[in-house]
């Protein structure tokens, strides 16, 4: 069975699966993605971010298998790409949405970025041999694909970036059309208070999920596998006062490493049938 065929008839599982990984558990963990996640072409550094971003544990709570066609939006350094893509490459498509680096309007930032993302790619065709770029910008470039032909899209630490723009319903729009019926949009965000602005890094999970709502999306389930309740939410640099960022440098160091990395929110939705 093809793989968006076989997501349409699984939204049912979709609601049981995810209440029952509401807080997760090592015996629900896909073994493949545990190996990819320690695995020896990932840098010491990116494993050390593992007990923080459990992204076995978090894949596997998004319900992802090898043989669907995922897209990641803007992969950035490929910390997720490094897990995602080797685990997709003999039977399924990995999608990397990534920084415009072609247009003039692109800021540098996001254009370098997404230069060495490409680099990194084509310097590892045992990882990424399978992947395919695209480039994703939501004020200039937001389609993400032929309608319908994706089995699962996913974010990791961008919605702020969108809000900051006004585009975040933009993108959630685009994750929307590209996905199948049945097909998960999986969403993991520093999780804030209605409050907070979104320059801070953080977002407001009621807010999140009810404009997921508003542009079609079902909730299938919340997860508290990427939650830390040491986070306080009240930094001077906002979240990347914590690490990984520390950009108070050696200011009050140790009490930011001692936090760890921010309280996340975890949410899975699906593209009801029509």
């Amino acid at each position: 069975m093809k793989p968006f065929l076989r997501t349409a008839l699984l939204i049912p599982t979709l609601l049981l699966s995810g209440a029952a990984w509401a807080h997760g558990s090592d015996s629900d963990v896909d073994a493949k993605l545990q190996q990819f996640a320690q695995g020896e072409h990932r840098s010491e550094k990116n494993i050390a971010r593992n007990p923080y971003r459990n992204p076995a544990q978090t894949l596997s709570f998004f319900g992802i298998h090898p043989d669907m066609t995922v897209i990641e939006l803007w992969p950035g350094g490929g910390w997720y790409s490094e897990i995602i893509a080797p685990y997709l490459k003999d039977n399924g498509q990995f999608v990397a949405a990534n920084f415009d680096t072609s247009d003039k309007q692109t800021v540098n930032f996001y254009k370098n970025a997404g230069k060495r993302y490409l680099q990194k790619v084509k310097d590892n065709p045992e990882i990424y041999g399978n992947t395919k770029v695209i480039n994703f910008d939501p004020s200039l470039s937001p389609d993400l694909g032929v309608e319908a032909s994706a089995d699962m899209v996913l974010t990791f630490r961008n919605l702020h970036n969108w809000a900051m723009k006004g585009k975040m319903e933009t993108v959630f729009q685009s994750a929307f059309e590209v996905l199948t019926p049945g097909g998960v949009f999986g969403v993991v965000e520093h999780r804030g208070t209605a409050q907070m602005p979104a320059e801070s890094g953080y977002m407001d999970e009621a807010e999140v999920i009810a404009l997921a709502k508003k542009v079609g999306f079902k909730l299938a389930a919340k997860s508290e596998i990427n939650a830390n309740p040491k986070d306080t939410k009240d930094y001077e640099r906002g979240v990347w006062t914590l690490p990984p960022s520390l950009r108070l440098k050696e200011k009050d160091r140790e009490k930011y490493l001692a936090i760890g990395e921010s309280d996340r929110m975890t949410l899975k939705f699906y593209k009801p049938e029509i």
